[in-house]
């Protein structure tokens, strides 16, 4: 009698497919995540999409051409906020350091905490625009009704005029955005005031 082959399909793992298909979703989820910090990174390095440079010192090369700044203040919803540019433009010789300020003042009845978001345009130059100081950096505070004067310290690097992108740009317009930012989570205390908490058995 010769021997009969068993054919019928063995059943699948399907807590196999259910790991691998939850490995799929949190390595997406994760990739998505990194993709964010990776993507500002790449936009702070290259000058990307009209991001501008960070940098420690004032420029040492000015041009005798100058350079038409103007300047776009905005407020994102949620944040009772007014902000604004103390001056709409101003016209620096390329690679001259100056400062520049903007106002914000919050409305609301409540301490507000915002974010500044910042770009330039025409995108081409926000590589050549360099900032010094600037509110952006870090993040704003401002209690009920406060006013705060806050400067940015920027330069345009002289290279500008050597690049072929750029080198007829004569108006570029940083812009900013505030946004609201959740603050920091309060540290559950026990009734005594110890601030210590203890496990529950």
């Amino acid at each position: 009698m010769s021997d009969i082959r068993d054919t019928r399909r063995k059943p699948r793992n399907n807590g196999a497919v259910v790991f691998m298909c939850l490995a799929f979703v949190f390595g997406m989820g994760a990739a998505s995540y990194a993709a964010v910090p990776l993507y500002r990174i790449f936009c702070q390095v290259t000058g990307y999409n009209g991001t501008t440079q960070r940098v420690e010192q004032a420029s040492t090369v000015i041009l005798d051409r100058k350079m038409r700044v103007t300047f776009d203040a905005n407020v994102a919803p949620g944040l009772d906020w007014e902000f604004k540019p103390v001056e709409r433009e101003v016209n620096p010789r390329i690679g001259e350091t100056i400062q520049v300020n903007f106002t914000a003042v919050n409305k609301s009845d409540q301490p507000q905490r915002g974010q500044a978001v910042f770009n330039v345009t025409p995108g081409e130059a926000g590589v050549y625009f360099n900032k010094v100081q600037c509110f952006c950096f870090n993040e704003t505070v401002l209690q009920p009704g406060q006013k705060l004067e806050m400067p940015v310290v920027f330069y345009i690097d002289a290279d500008i005029v050597k690049a072929v992108e750029s080198k007829d740009i004569h108006t570029v317009t940083l812009s900013y955005t505030f946004y609201p930012k959740e603050g920091p989570k309060p540290v559950a205390s026990r009734e005594d005031g110890t601030g210590k908490l203890e496990k529950k058995l």
